[in-house]
């Protein structure tokens, strides 16, 4: 059989039916899907597989239940097969386990795929070197390897994919022996295999131009122009294109009867070539060929010089060498697309690492500036014109057409090693024409453009410097010295320009140019961003230049968009709210949005987002105020307010089912909607920085009160943002900056709002003298104005607040007012909302029937609405009051209910709380290590958020568990700092610590 080895030891095949041997004898692999799960890690030669990865390649989208406890099985029935001697419980040497995937350990040589893949690489050496004979025999040995169909016996995506992979790459092999034995002069041997070839491969051109040219050699002519015209219909009727270039003109030659088609006469006077099929066994040897006489052509140099003071880029430049050193014909030829923003250094790595791979490429190199960026982008064919020139073509020779021409430039690299370099490519239809067509040739192609569409590219996306490279960058062109002596002003200078290579390099060389100036004189000029591009230039170099022959090839649209992105103030944007801006729906936006990504003008950092590089923003500003009036920009900014406020008001309405708020607050736009509360809270945290950014803008944007209620009202929106820890000191920020507004144009509608909004802030971080302010304030407007968008809650707030200074009695007054208001209002999530948290305050007044009453009746009000998040927060409230009434396992139930609500919310300041009331409970229980356990992940949570109170509340919990398990130095430790935390916050359980700490006589009265 021709898979099967009498070597000893394990053999293995894949180039037909997927079998092993070990020691000659053939084993038994079992069912069609232990073949499959063997036959992958074969085709992954020794690298590890994932159970994931394995899984999806045998069953694909139909996996059972328990495909993973039958990929075991079928892994352990596969070692046994492999290795019937080995122990139990001895660690397998072959089907091994790597992690929690597994791998094959094979000997050099034991798989015929690999034998394959080395016999054509030595029938490449061969060839090369001349040695066309030995390269015949070598690939007919190879191609002997195949036993029928690759794969046979095995299912799954993965095999069907890797079975037209290997077909396909046994095609290939057979073409190259086509080729191989008509450089031999063996064309008339070849025509009968070849007719067999293509009427089995109708459609593979290359066959088709070897058939051609077998028949002309034979002096057949007609036949051959038979074929052609054969393959134009064949073509035209299955796939409705006409034949490509190179067959369109051997078709031409051949009518030309050009004599260079004519076969060498050396070579047409060697042995004849052995007649058969292409997977026949290796022919007798020749005799010797006398070679004849070969014209040397000239080794081309073209590439620019590389700069001197070459920085960083490591990393990227080992990876490019590793790329263009890829010569394996399987994976064609290597192609490299550099692309990235104007400035980013393309040229000058592609040129750096052109010049370190000179080695790889003993035949030379070619370069060509294409120009893509400018009016007079360089034609393919004026490139391959030059490129012909370069290889000693005389100029009356060169083809007038571009196929002819890049069929000629092609032929001309065949068995020689070039690197090609193309650089500022517009498209791939540009560079198309201009690549190499032989193994052993590479290109580097740079582009601001992605160039996604040129075949078998490998793209690499060129991102700015990293800090210290752009430093060392500055220190060479600016002198080490100055820079080693301002290190700090060094780094804020590098920072300024974006980590951008070429500015970078044009502040660095105006800093070298002026000995008078410091480093640090460079700061401030660089801080305004009005006149920062103006720094930025320096003889014939400015950044703005470059940007702007990027901008220069956009269309009309996307210019515009450019411009308009540009306006929001936010860190990134997302594609919703890009649509908004831009006033397209989400479809249009995502295509304008991937087009400017795709010309190197914005960034995609993740799915569904995008964002300018800094610089590249401060010239999309700067060419909207060239181009548009100041007034455009107030309508795309109210634009994406209102999105981000309609979504916003969304997200409230999960988040809080029952409150009214969102429905009370404006509406001047539309936006997403989300499937739960989970998504929505995730949304919040997800564009927080964003939606702060809207809001300051607007602030600062000397609105009228029309224009500013709507940044107020979106304040209000994110209440659920609050809760999560993660934007405390930005809600402080921008509600300060509300406010301000408000109160300087007299809006006394956002003054309420953001006044709201600030008194939660407050009261977050236990400043409750300041909260309370505040909130009295909402709750005076409120009543004045009539306004109803937070009354009831600034009230139930007012409530809590005066709660937790231990004023239980004003707390239920307050408590009741909201309560009127509710019923009022026909909204009993807010009853549910008054009855859950006044029942603390009952038990403050020693009512604990009451407090136990009120939490269960909103728990209750909370179940019948089906508010989910109303729910946790009575559950919340009502552990609270079962506790400390006795009853501890009813108490840990609900809690063990709101905190797995609040941790899939990602409601980080709940999670805190309700770690918290658990470990006092466990305590309460006497089971300290489980209230250890809990108070060290409210410390935690509350460290991580930055929430003092939270984190003083944690360490006292902590401390009395850690005393329950008689670790008193460090229970003293936490309650010590609990105490410095809680009287540094002004907080009456500072006065209950002093006791504890009295009794220990930590703290000396």
């Amino acid at each position: 059989m021709a898979g099967q080895s009498v070597e000893s030891g394990l053999r293995f095949a894949v180039l037909g039916p997927v079998r092993a041997w070990c020691d000659g004898e053939e084993l038994d692999l079992g069912t069609p899907l232990q073949r499959s799960i063997l036959g992958m890690l074969l085709l992954r030669e020794g690298r590890a597989v994932s159970p994931t990865e394995l899984i999806d390649a045998v069953w694909g989208e139909d996996a059972p239940p328990r495909a993973l406890g039958a990929l075991r099985t079928y892994v352990s029935r596969l070692r046994t097969v492999l290795e019937p001697d080995r122990r139990a419980r001895s660690r397998p040497e072959i089907l091994t386990s790597v992690g929690r995937g597994y791998a094959l350990r094979l000997t050099d040589g034991a798989l015929d795929l690999t034998r394959f893949e080395r016999a054509v690489h030595d029938a490449e050496a061969a060839r090369r070197a001349g040695h066309l004979a030995e390269a015949a025999d070598t690939l007919r040995a190879a191609l002997a390897l195949f036993d029928g169909e690759p794969l046979t016996g095995t299912v799954g995506p993965y095999a069907e994919h890797q079975r037209d992979r290997l077909v396909e790459c046994r095609i290939g092999v057979i073409e190259t022996l086509m080729d191989v034995d008509l450089e031999r002069g063996g064309h008339a041997a070849v025509v009968s295999e070849l007719i067999a070839l293509t009427a089995e491969h109708p459609l593979r051109e290359r066959l088709r131009a070897q058939l051609m040219l077998a028949y002309y050699r034979c002096g057949r002519q007609g036949d051959a122009l038979a074929v052609f015209t054969e393959t134009r219909e064949a073509l035209v009727e299955e796939l409705g294109v006409e034949p490509g270039p190179e067959l369109t003109a051997l078709h031409r030659r051949i009518l030309a009867a050009d004599p260079a088609l004519a076969p060498s006469p050396a070579r047409a006077a060697a042995a004849p070539v052995a007649a058969g099929s292409a997977t026949a066994g290796p022919v007798r040897p020749e005799p010797p060929v006398v070679e004849e006489p070969v014209h040397e052509l000239p080794r081309p140099a073209q590439l620019p010089a590389a700069v001197n003071d070459f920085t960083g880029r490591k990393e990227i430049a080992v990876r490019l060498r590793a790329l263009l050193s890829a010569q394996s014909s399987a994976e064609g030829v290597p192609v490299v697309t550099i692309c990235g923003i104007g400035g980013v250094g393309k040229t000058t790595l592609a040129v750096h690492v052109a010049h370190a791979a000179d080695d790889l490429f003993p035949d030379g190199q070619l370069y060509a500036d294409l120009r893509g960026y400018t009016d007079e982008a360089t034609a393919p064919e004026s490139a391959l014109r030059a490129f012909l020139r370069a290889l000693g073509v005389p100029p009356d020779v060169v083809p007038e057409g571009l196929a002819e021409r890049s069929a000629l430039f092609r032929s001309l690299l065949a068995d020689r090693r070039i690197l090609v370099l193309l650089d500022n490519a517009r498209d791939a239809q540009q560079v198309g024409h201009l690549l190499p067509g032989s193994a052993g040739c590479a290109a580097i192609v740079t582009s601001r453009v992605k160039l996604a569409d040129l075949p078998s590219a490998r793209l690499i996306d060129l991102d700015v410097m990293e800090p210290d490279e752009a430093l060392s960058l500055f220190a060479a062109v600016a002198g080490p010295e100055r820079v080693a002596a301002e290190h700090g002003a060094a780094m804020d200078v590098v920072a300024a320009c974006g980590f951008l290579p070429l500015a970078v390099r044009i502040v660095a060389a105006r800093l070298a140019a002026r000995p008078s100036w410091t480093v640090e004189s460079l700061v401030p000029r660089l801080a305004d961003e009005q006149r920062r591009l103006d720094e930025l230039r320096v003889g014939n170099l400015a950044v703005e230049a470059t940007f702007a022959l990027g901008y220069g090839q956009l269309d009309a649209g996307q210019q515009r968009a450019f411009r308009l992105l540009s306006l929001p103030n936010g860190p990134d944007i997302s594609a919703g709210a890009a649509a908004a801006v831009l006033a397209m729906n989400a479809f249009e936006a995502e295509d304008v949005l991937e087009s400017l990504v795709d010309a190197s003008l914005l960034e995609a950092p993740a799915p569904g987002r995008y964002r300018y590089h800094d610089l590249l923003k401060l010239f999309a500003r700067r060419t909207m105020d060239k181009t548009e009036q100041p007034q455009a920009r107030t309508p795309v900014l109210r634009r994406l307010l209102g999105y981000y406020l309609a979504s916003a008001q969304s997200a409230h309405r999960l988040a809080y089912e029952g409150s009214s708020i969102a429905d009370n607050l404006v509406e001047i736009g539309s936006g997403r909607s989300f499937g739960s509360a989970e998504e929505a809270v995730a949304w919040l945290i997800a564009e927080g920085d964003s939606l702060f950014a809207a809001i300051n803008q607007a602030a600062a944007a000397s609105p009228t009160a029309d224009q500013l209620l709507p940044a107020a009202d979106l304040l209000v929106a994110m209440e659920p943002l609050l809760e999560s820890g993660t934007h405390t000191r930005e809600f402080d920020h921008a509600t300060r900056a509300v406010l301000a507004a408000a109160r300087g144009i007299g809006d006394a509608g956002s003054e309420l709002r953001s006044r709201y909004v600030l008194g939660r802030v407050l009261f977050a971080g236990n400043r409750l003298t300041e909260a309370e302010r505040q909130f009295r304030i909402v709750h005076e407007l409120s009543v004045a104005r009539g306004e109803l968008v937070v009354t009831g809650e600034v009230m139930n707030a007012l409530a809590v607040v005066v709660g937790r200074q231990r004023r239980h009695t004003e707390a239920l007054s307050w408590f009741e007012a909201a309560m009127r208001h509710y019923r009022d209002q026909g909204i009993p999530a807010g009853e549910a909302l008054v009855l859950s948290y006044s029942a603390r305050d009952h038990l403050g007044l020693g009512r604990p029937e009451e407090a136990v009453a009120a939490a269960e009746r909103g728990l209750e009000i909370f179940t019948e609405l089906g508010s989910g998040a109303g729910t946790a927060r009575a559950r919340y409230h009502l552990g609270i009051v079962l506790s400390r009434v006795g009853r501890l396992t009813e108490a840990v139930h609900h809690h063990a209910e709101c905190l797995a609500f609040f941790r899939a919310g990602k409601q980080r300041v709940w999670e805190q709380r309700v770690c918290s009331r658990l470990a006092e409970t466990f305590i309460a229980a006497e089971r300290y290590a489980d209230a250890v356990r809990h108070a060290e992940q409210a410390l935690l949570v509350s460290r991580n958020i930055g929430h003092p109170y939270g984190e003083a509340l944690s360490l006292t919990v902590l401390g009395k568990a850690l005393n329950g398990l008689g670790s008193a130095t460090r229970s003293v430790d936490c309650l010590r700092q609990a105490f410095d935390i809680f009287s540094r916050l002004g907080a009456p359980e500072a006065g209950d610590l002093k006791v504890l700490l009295d009794a220990a006589q930590v703290v000396e009265s």
